[in-house]
């Protein structure tokens, strides 16, 4: 029961294909983002959209493996980023407080 919104949007996703794929050109045109970018937050609201009504949300049902697999999803999705990491210098102690440290 817990992957039929996943799997409705899966399916979703392959009968409007066009019509997701035109929907997030717009509104990468409209906020000047890459098309990338934007998928993850439309696949995230067709997602709530799909939800049946009265079922609870995630936060209230998961297990803690399923927080650990949703964190560790979270985490690699944030990698395909490739921001840089700090030095060692940035996040010491002196260059966080100062002279108050």
């Amino acid at each position: 029961m817990k992957n039929q919104p996943k799997s409705l949007v899966n399916d979703l996703e392959q009968v409007y294909s066009q019509d997701i794929q035109t929907i997030t050109s717009l509104l990468a045109q409209i906020t000047n983002r890459n098309p990338d970018e934007i998928k993850p937050h439309l696949d995230a609201m067709l997602k709530m959209l799909v939800q049946p009504q009265g079922e609870r949300p995630f936060y209230e049902t998961a297990t803690p493996q399923e927080w650990v697999t949703a964190f560790q999803e979270w985490v690699e999705s944030h990698r395909e980023l490739n921001l840089p990491t700090l030095s060692e210098a940035a996040i010491s102690r002196e260059s966080i407080y100062g002279e108050r440290g």
